[in-house]
């Protein structure tokens, strides 16, 4: 049954095909949060991105990809995200039992760059041969290469929604011409959110931002307008309100590793200002499989709240 929650959603993505509708539906319908308008995805990306060895030797059962997708199932996530070769282990022998997400594009950190660009890894076309019920990919607004990223996203987000595919984007700022703390600053983040937005994103991916401000310019707005910044949740809702006021699904990263008490405030405030999930791998895969689904559950368990 589709909750008049849900029904809310789907309703801002009207201009979409029937195919990309249902798959959004089954996103938001899976798991324990099914229905609350609220998701938390698994993802399992981070062997490609970081190594396997800084990825999963803290929990060696990590390197079997089986390992990460019963998680996902185990812990009632809405969906489990991850690259071609890792999904391909996984897919048929999961078929069906959680919404998959293909990760098409996929950077590495063997090669250092104050400008990095993703490679293509898979296809919109791999995603429906394993059963996806939609396709990932990651841009760096602020990159020099980041005209090259947006191009590239647009042609992969319209040939997802022209076969019926949700599109997720990871938006994260980041290039030569940016601090480091400008990467999460909240002026570039909430602008990250909206690039993405205006790229198609039916579900958008960025970090939670500080109360950094990069730019002068949106300093003299905010500080001039009294927008406030000052709390995580104060934060969040400006990024929210920077996606099409609130009418894309915007979630955010869990980021670098964090007690369980840091994490928990971290997703009370995310829920408090307006934010529609997350989307947590190393915080969770790499504890303890029992500790994992605990934290997991405790984690839905705090986005029920209130609703």
């Amino acid at each position: 049954m589709i909750t008049q929650t849900v029904r809310r959603i789907l309703s801002w993505y009207n201009g979409e095909n029937p195919g990309t509708l249902t798959n959004l539906a089954r996103i938001l319908n899976t798991g324990v949060l099914a229905g609350t308008g609220k998701i938390v995805i698994l993802p399992v990306d981070q062997g490609f991105e970081h190594g396997p060895t800084r990825s999963f030797g803290p929990n060696p059962g990590g390197y079997d990809p089986s390992y990460h997708i019963k998680l996902a199932i185990d812990a009632k996530l809405n969906a489990y995200a991850a690259p071609l070769g890792q999904l391909e282990v996984v897919a048929s022998e999961f078929a069906g039992e959680i919404p998959l997400i293909l990760k098409l594009n996929n950077n590495d950190s063997l090669q250092k760059t104050s400008d990095p660009i993703s490679a293509i890894t898979g296809s919109v076309d791999d995603a429906l041969r394993l059963g996806c019920v939609a396709v990932g990919l990651t841009i760096y607004p602020g990159s020099a290469r980041s005209k090259e990223m947006f191009e590239e996203a647009r042609s992969i987000v319209s040939e997802a929604k022209s076969k019926g595919l949700v599109a997720i984007i990871w938006s994260y700022p980041r290039g030569s011409g940016m601090s480091k703390e400008g990467e999460t600053a909240i002026d570039v983040v909430a602008y990250a959110a909206h690039i993405a937005c205006q790229l198609g994103a039916h579900i958008v991916k960025v970090k939670p931002p500080t109360s950094f401000i990069e730019q002068g310019e949106s300093k003299k707005i905010i500080e001039g307008k009294g927008i406030q910044i000052g709390s995580l949740s104060q934060r969040i809702k400006h990024i929210i309100e920077s996606s099409f006021c609130g009418k894309r699904i915007v979630i955010f990263s869990g980021g670098v590793a964090k007690s369980k008490d840091e994490i928990f405030n971290e997703i009370k405030q995310i829920r408090d200002g307006g934010g529609f999930g997350s989307i947590i791998g190393r915080n969770s895969f790499q504890r303890p499989r029992e500790e994992a689904i605990e934290l997991l559950r405790e984690i839905t368990g705090i986005y029920k709240q209130n609703l």
